[in-house]
């Protein structure tokens, strides 16, 4: 039998363990470990679903990998045309974790309509693009289908929408430039919005209008089988620099790779501040538990100083005194650890169904309500972390216990 865990289990359920002096220190205690854990949980959930959704939105308008033509092009059009014939389409067989590829063109133009108009990037897709991004955002209509003949179905923004004063079904007209000669008469397209999208991305809604990429081939005298770049999916994103390098050497030596980390620097840059924030938050809320444990702890070793002088005459040793307190603290830090995980999963559960927080400026964070995510690997390293520090820290406090001699313990009033 263990004697220290026998010993600590009388304490805890002993009736004068909850009528004690020590009971509402203990209850802060216990409180301030679920608090830090709600906060941790918190943190964590909506620090990694924030970068997630961040990722998905530039993802979806230009895939993780990019595969284009060497060029000296520093804007989003493409200029120079790539054959489709490649060993990696329409599937990368030579890699593994690639998910997805596809063929898109991109080209700039200007709608025009009787009372405005509005710059934009025309992306021209086919029947291999994977749309499956775009069933989230898409508000109204529905997204177009390019699987049969050349047609004059458009995705656009809901921000371009409001701007042009369009809806579902209504044309619109929109002009090219022919190989960017502005001397030549513009190549003129009508077009049929089906369907409206809003991914909460300002730069990218304010710009991108999906269309058939059999548009941007005819305008920039392609062949059928030419486009202007290839866009890929991977299975996990976490290995985005490490696939870009073997992608890179799995194609021909003509052909160019780019990474969006690479691309948007900038905005992947700024969400790598999250795991900076996150790991304060969790540092500071371990050592305010910590600190309130340590209290708790010397309170629980003052209340019992005549125990200890007892079980020091009748020959226990200081660690094995020791154990007996810290078998408590690992009691009452349990507490704290069940009803911070129920408390905190029961908010991130809520916020994941019903979406109840939102940002008061979503244009800032580039989505409209506060994200989350949140799985048990994370949450089981996040409370036996939490334990193990929590009871690092009480070694140093339990220390006093071998100062503590049998005469005067068991005098002690």
């Amino acid at each position: 039998m263990n004697l220290e865990l026998f010993i600590a289990k009388r304490l805890i359920t002993g009736k004068e363990h909850k009528i004690s002096i020590s009971a509402p220190i203990i209850k802060i205690a216990i409180a301030a470990i679920a608090i830090g854990v709600v906060m941790m949980l918190i943190a964590i959930a909506t620090g990694v679903g924030l970068k997630n959704k961040i990722r998905e939105k530039v993802s979806a308008f230009n895939g993780h990998i990019q595969i284009s033509n060497y060029d000296n092009n520093t804007s989003e059009v493409s200029v120079s045309a790539i054959s489709i014939h490649q060993d990696f389409y329409p599937e990368f067989k030579n890699v593994d974790g690639v998910r997805h590829v596809q063929a898109v063109a991109t080209k700039g133009g200007i709608i025009r309509t009787e009372d405005t108009f509005e710059g934009m990037l025309a992306k021209g897709v086919g029947p291999d693009y994977d749309w499956s991004a775009f069933k989230e955002y898409l508000v109204e209509g529905r997204l177009p289908d390019y699987t049969g003949k050349l047609n004059d179905e458009v995705l656009i923004s809901r921000m371009m929408a409001n701007r042009l004063q369009l809806g579902i079904g209504e044309d619109f007209f929109s002009f090219f430039l022919k190989d960017g000669d502005a001397s030549q008469i513009p190549n003129n397209r009508k077009f049929k919005i089906v369907g409206i999208y809003d991914s909460g991305f300002e730069e990218f809604d304010a710009t991108y209008v999906f269309v058939d990429i059999r548009h941007i081939q005819r305008m920039n005298k392609w062949e059928a089988d030419q486009i202007g770049n290839f866009e890929v999916f991977l299975d996990d994103f976490d290995q985005l620099e490490e696939k870009s390098n073997e992608i890179y050497g799995k194609t021909v030596s003509s052909l160019d790779t780019q990474n969006i980390k690479t691309k948007y620097y900038r905005i992947f840059e700024w969400i790598q501040l999250f795991d900076f924030n996150i790991a304060l938050i969790i540092g500071i809320m371990i050592i305010v538990g910590g600190i309130n444990m340590i209290t708790a702890l010397l309170v629980l070793i003052l209340e019992r100083t005549q125990m200890i002088g007892i079980l020091k005459a009748l020959g226990s040793a200081n660690w094995s005194i020791r154990k007996v307190f810290l078998y408590n603290a690992a009691y009452l830090i349990a507490i704290g650890l069940f009803w911070g995980n129920l408390i905190g999963l029961g908010i991130i559960f809520l916020q994941a169904e019903y979406r109840m927080f939102k940002f008061p400026n979503p244009e800032e964070y580039y989505i409209e309500y506060i994200p989350v995510h949140m799985d048990a690997p994370t949450v089981l390293l996040l409370n036996i972390g939490v334990m193990f520090l929590c009871l690092l820290m009480l070694l140093v406090p339990s220390y006093i216990i071998t100062k503590i001699t049998p005469v005067k313990a068991i005098q002690f009033e």
